[in-house]
């Protein structure tokens, strides 16, 4: 058994968790996910981390954290390293997640990676709902919020990415990070290959059974 620990992405909230985390529930393991204090623009990298920690305390007892393995979102792949260093977490996966070098900071990471060249529909629907259920893309934009941080111009803090088993989920129609350009941000960053799931940027809402799936799959072999 594995507790999960979930990151959720910028401007949005645990709730993109709320398919995923029964699934995986449901395959023996523990789910653990948290809002993120991103409102708050005095709040750091380090206050995100913070929040992830305490919800760990709070939830699992300590002989439950002994495979640990901490995902993120989008924008919470800035997060999730750090979380992992922090948790003394066993794994780590990036699902459609932005993955930084050392000292880059959130401004600088689009053109780093180029993805300012790419051809991406700034539409809300078509860069992070296309897949998502009518209900489910109306309940998480009403659920939305103000993403702020002095933190995203300031270099990212961690001086090399944890030295633990680590695994990037693909999102095959994701219109927002395009396949080849997070096949690419994977090599290049991770020097490992993707696993592929379908559905779009938000897969955890399009189709949480082969997130949970995956994630099960990185438990199993970490």
């Amino acid at each position: 058994m594995s507790t999960f620990v979930l990151i959720h992405g910028g401007g949005s909230t645990a709730w993109d968790w709320h398919l995923v985390a029964p699934l995986l529930e449901r395959k023996g393991h523990r789910a653990v996910a948290v809002d993120l204090p991103i409102e708050d623009a005095e709040a750091g990298l380090e206050d995100y981390v913070q929040a992830m920690t305490d919800a760990v305390d709070n939830q699992v007892p300590g002989d439950g954290r002994k495979d640990v393995i901490v995902v993120g979102h989008s924008l919470g792949g800035f997060t999730a390293p750090l979380a992992c260093e922090a948790l003394h977490a066993d794994g780590l996966v990036y699902l459609a997640g932005m993955i930084p070098w050392p000292g880059e900071a959130f401004m600088d990471w689009w053109t780093n990676t180029c993805h300012d060249r790419e051809d991406v529909d700034s539409g809300s629907d078509a860069a992070f709902f296309n897949w998502v259920p009518g209900d489910l893309a109306d309940e998480a934009r009403s659920r939305e919020r103000d993403q702020q941080g002095e933190w995203m111009s300031r270099p990212w803090p961690a001086d090399r990415h944890p030295d633990v088993p680590t695994a990037a989920i693909l999102c095959r129609d994701d219109q927002f990070f395009p396949p080849s350009f997070m096949r690419r941000q994977i090599s290049e960053r991770l020097g490992i290959e993707p696993v592929e799931v379908d559905g779009g940027h938000y897969a955890s809402l399009s189709n949480p059974e082969s997130v949970a799936e995956a994630l099960d799959d990185v438990a199993c072999t970490s």
